[in-house]
């Protein structure tokens, strides 16, 4: 199998890394725009290929979709990371067009891709390659979810003195510092609540932490986190490429579901060698689910930006 990564920034870089790693893929295509700065980050991948043990081809390239022809899944990593202070509304200009490009691109070498979107603000360039590539909904997936899901989990392990790995918590709604909703009353540790172990303070505590996580970290670092985003994308990709059916947060396309339509948001599904297979239904409360109209409405927002400014 053959995948792409567009983008050899530290998130791209670090996505191919992991999916090699993972040795599922025959070749990861790394591709960028800045000449010799894929290839050389593909070099540097490869000569770790004989302490590490896996057998994945990385090949480095400046620019040249042809190289991507007959990928199964390409990560569109692309575009202006967050600085300091910015927000992901911010970004939309810039990142709309590279996005765009990137796509069509995509699509002209590999019409049978599997397109998972990284490129912030994520949401609305999950909608904006949907409405781009002329590709079936289930083969456009916005990867925020799982990453926002994985920092939900890290601050209740922390805060839990518990494993990652017993915890059962996820995040939907936008990926943003505002629109994401940690669904903290849902969540479980080996199947047991966990609200039963903590104090109402400690979840409201909790679910801040998480939903600032991104912005936490990029005044931490001065740019946006690469480890964790760069980890969920290959664990997405490892669940389409080896048919899975993991059940992920993700950014989709909804037609009714969870009583929205026409946007990309994160809603459960589940992921396997169909891109996303089905909507996980799920029973909000009434304060979940005017949490989840609220961000519906913010993401709307944010991709009004895209007409207004005639990307789409």
């Amino acid at each position: 199998m053959k995948i792409t990564v567009i983008g050899a920034g530290a998130v791209g870089a670090t996505t191919a890394d992991n999916i090699a790693r993972k040795n599922f893929a025959e070749e990861v295509i790394l591709l960028d725009i800045k000449d010799g700065f894929a290839e050389g980050k593909a070099q540097d991948m490869m000569q770790t290929a004989a302490l590490l043990g896996f057998d994945t081809k990385i090949k480095g390239v400046t620019n040249d979709y042809l190289q991507t022809a007959g990928s199964s899944i390409a990560v569109i990593t692309s575009g202006i990371p967050r600085k300091p202070g910015m927000t992901r509304e911010e970004l939309i200009g810039t990142n709309a067009n590279i996005v765009k490009e990137v796509v069509d691109n995509l699509v002209k070498y590999s019409p049978d891709i599997i397109i998972l979107v990284v490129s912030n603000p994520m949401d609305t360039m999950t909608y904006l390659a949907y409405q781009v590539a002329g590709l079936p909904k289930n083969r456009i997936i916005g990867m925020g979810g799982a990453l926002d899901s994985s920092r939900f989990k890290y601050q209740l392990a922390t805060k839990l003195n518990a494993s990652p790995a017993d915890l059962n918590a996820i995040v939907i709604g936008g990926h943003g510092d505002t629109t994401m909703i940690p669904l903290i009353n849902k969540a479980t540790w080996n199947s047991i609540p966990v609200k039963d172990f903590l104090e109402e303070i400690e979840k409201e505590e909790i679910v801040q932490k998480t939903m600032v996580g991104g912005a936490t970290l990029t005044a931490l670092i001065g740019t946006s986190a690469w480890y964790a985003p760069g980890a969920a994308a290959a664990a997405m990709v490892e669940s389409i490429a080896l048919d899975q059916n993991k059940l992920f947060t993700a950014s989709v396309y909804l037609e009714g579901e969870l009583g929205e339509s026409d946007i990309c948001i994160g809603v459960p599904v589940v992921i396997n060698k169909n891109g996303w297979d089905k909507v996980v239904p799920i029973q909000l409360d009434e304060e979940e689910s005017a949490k989840f109209k609220a961000s519906a409405s913010a993401v709307r927002a944010m991709n009004a930006v895209l007409k207004d400014s005639n990307i789409l």
